[in-house]
């Protein structure tokens, strides 16, 4: 079984991802995430923060303070991709 310390972006088709695990030495039993990308990413986006925006108010947090944490999460997964 192949262990790796940060996560992979693997992007295939449906019909070829065992295929693209094998070929990486990744065994059957290991376990693994598919993320389904959405058909309309934009709408989905929207959604998204449709959603967060009520939680976020209530929680006494603005829009600057959403902008700093994501490009402090930003940066923390840019350094460990070095």
């Amino acid at each position: 079984m192949t262990k790796t310390l940060r996560p992979q972006l693997i992007e295939s088709t449906a019909g070829d991802v065992a295929a693209e695990l094998a070929r990486r030495g990744i065994a059957p039993e290991q376990q693994v995430t598919i993320v389904i990308p959405p058909d309309e990413p934009d709408d989905w986006l929207a959604a998204a923060r449709r959603f967060a925006r009520p939680k976020v108010i209530a929680a006494g947090w603005t829009d600057d303070d959403i902008d700093r944490i994501i490009d402090e999460e930003r940066q923390a997964v840019q350094s460990q991709l070095k």
